[in-house]
């Protein structure tokens, strides 16, 4: 099976319980605690054009389109999309949604202020593409943000990596699959992206940790790996 058919058919499998835990977020401290520091990063002006890769059950479309902001949101998963329109309409905002490969994306040069992402670059099977593309679509000035942790060397089959009784065993063992496929899982994180991103134009900041700020919710399960934030500004 093409290694992108299968990270799509296994993000079809997980995304209603995404959506659930997305909601969970976005219904409690979290959301706060996101919106906080989202908001401290984002260029200064109203209406940006943001462009959420991997948009997932559309937890940052939401909160950023309660910002006020114009949002797209890609994905490969159409379930996903699914959800993620759901989600929309349950917290009564509105953003754009669209079936695309986070590698290859089909906007114009410099369309976008900013492009964020959460959770996805540790499965892409060529994150040095990916980061291309959107360096491609921002606007001089624009911001790439990217939250992520390094599961590089980790076993998802270990209860510190993630709760069993969150994903079914033979979930855990096809992501495990996928995570061992792709090039990212080779690199040391966050300090490859920064120094990748560095070649590319961009200034870049980064926090190593920001699960503490962000895992609120005494009714969500988090893993235990650090939660990096990059932020770099194309210049």
């Amino acid at each position: 099976m093409e290694l992108f058919q299968r990270i799509e058919n296994y993000w079809d499998a997980r995304s209603a319980d995404f959506s659930r835990v997305r909601r969970l977020e976005l219904s409690g401290e979290d959301y706060f605690a996101w919106k906080k520091i989202i908001a401290e990063h984002l260029p200064q002006g109203k209406n940006l054009k943001i462009l959420d890769v991997g948009t997932g059950a559309g937890f940052f479309a939401v909160l950023l389109a309660k910002l006020g902001h114009q949002v797209t949101g890609i994905d490969m998963s159409s379930k996903m999309l699914r959800e993620a329109k759901n989600n929309l309409d349950y917290f009564q905002c509105r953003a754009d949604f669209l079936k695309m490969n986070a590698q290859d994306l089909t906007f114009p040069d410099k369309t976008f202020d900013v492009v964020i992402s959460r959770n996805l670059t540790w499965t892409l099977p060529d994150v040095m593409q990916a980061y291309r593309e959107w360096q491609r679509v921002l606007k001089i000035g624009g911001v790439l943000m990217n939250f992520d942790s390094d599961y590089g060397d980790k076993n998802f089959l270990n209860e510190e990596t993630c709760s069993k009784g969150e994903v079914e065993d033979v979930m855990l063992v096809e992501c495990q699959k996928i995570k061992d496929a792709v090039r990212i899982s080779t690199h040391t994180r966050p300090s490859w992206d920064i120094n990748f991103l560095s070649t590319l134009n961009f200034q870049v900041q980064c926090d190593y940790d920001i699960a503490p700020l962000v895992h609120k919710s005494p009714n969500v399960y988090y893993d235990l790996i650090p939660l990096f934030a990059i932020y770099a500004k194309k210049f």
